[in-house]
């Protein structure tokens, strides 16, 4: 799932390539990751021109000279490709736009469980979940986290990767955070004292700090990005010892949602 360090490398990324271009052929190719109808979305991109890329939460937002927002949630599995028309597609590619400089802006998605939204700029409320969002993690403060976490209950990791609390925070980087801040995932929110909160809010924008250049640095001239996270320090890494101790990293399975902790560093 891309999360924050992966949605602001690809946006530093496109910011780079996009603005000013214009979109010469949109393609509409697998409707159910759709929420615009094929006739709509064709007309409106082709010949339309992009401005700079956003990003709310875990959605990119591309705007358009026209006023208008192609707003994308990639969900699970949806990936972002910027490559030459030459280039091979890849399964499952769901939507491609031919751009007037000869690249292609793709949206290919496994699983099929992205969205892709267009709107007016004024109407971005219409896209669902956009209403629901705390503030972005990159952005709030540490009295408005502290403030906020307060409103919510439950194990520590849950709370953190709830969009209401917190926007853009998914279950690799929550791993992450919580390591960083030594909490325990399954800890109860309501044992938090005000210095594990203070913690944790240094905690994900240390974290957010250091993963996004590593997640840049597999981007240079084209944007063919695949989730590679080996340089995350205990998402993944169960059975390894621990960074900091050496201790076993724990790893627990609950449905599709792996969590990985330090039972040493993380006490409960």
């Amino acid at each position: 799932m891309p999360e924050i360090p992966d949605l602001e490398a690809i946006r530093g990324f496109l910011n780079q390539h996009l603005p000013g271009v214009r979109v010469e052929r949109a393609e509409f190719l697998i409707p159910v990751v759709f929420r615009v109808a094929r006739d709509e979305f064709v007309r409106t991109l082709e010949g339309n021109v992009f401005g700079e890329t956003e990003r709310r939460g875990k959605f990119l937002i591309f705007s358009l000279e026209s006023g208008h927002r192609l707003v994308i949630n990639a969900m699970l599995t949806g990936r972002f490709q910027y490559l030459r028309l030459k280039e091979k597609r890849r399964a499952r590619t769901c939507l491609v736009l031919g751009l007037a400089n000869g690249w292609e802006l793709r949206y290919a998605d496994e699983r099929l469980m992205g969205k892709v939204y267009l709107v007016p700029a004024d109407q971005l409320s219409q896209v669902p979940q956009f209403s629901e969002m705390g503030p972005d993690a990159l952005e709030v403060s540490r009295e408005e986290f502290a403030q906020r976490i307060r409103s919510f209950r439950g194990q520590v990791k849950n709370v953190l990767v709830n969009h209401r609390f917190v926007a853009g925070v998914g279950n690799a980087y929550a791993d992450e955070i919580l390591f960083a801040a030594r909490l325990h995932p399954y800890r109860k929110r309501t044992t938090l004292s005000d210095d594990d909160i203070e913690r944790l809010h240094q905690a994900m924008g240390k974290v957010f700090a250091w993963a996004t250049p590593m997640v840049a640095e597999q981007m240079r001239e084209e944007l063919n990005y695949e989730e590679r996270r080996d340089f995350l320090k205990i998402h993944r890494k169960g059975g390894e010892p621990c960074p900091v101790c050496g201790t076993r990293i724990s790893e627990i399975t609950a449905g599709q949602r792996i969590t990985n902790f330090c039972r040493n560093c993380q006490p409960g």
